[in-house]
């Protein structure tokens, strides 16, 4: 079950778990869409693998199964 973190790890940027503008990795580190491109040019800082779309849990999905609260922010990694 994917965790659906709260934030980008680079910008700190709020995303919800229906945003279209997650990225992750196969490892779950989080970014937004314009880190993801942008800074890291769709590679993961942490691990090195692929930025991919996360993608959206259905609505009625998330009460059964939360996304998580743990928000990860590590910008010195992000450079």
């Amino acid at each position: 079950m994917l965790a659906l973190r709260p934030g980008c790890e680079c910008c700190n940027a709020d995303l919800p778990p229906d945003s279209m503008l997650a990225r992750i990795c196969s490892f779950e580190c989080t970014f937004c869409q314009h880190c993801a491109d942008d800074k890291l040019k769709g590679i993961c800082p942490n691990c090195g693998g692929e930025l991919l779309r996360r993608p959206i849990r259905p609505a009625g999905r998330l009460a059964k199964y939360p996304p998580s609260t743990e928000r990860v922010f590590k910008p010195q990694g992000c450079l």
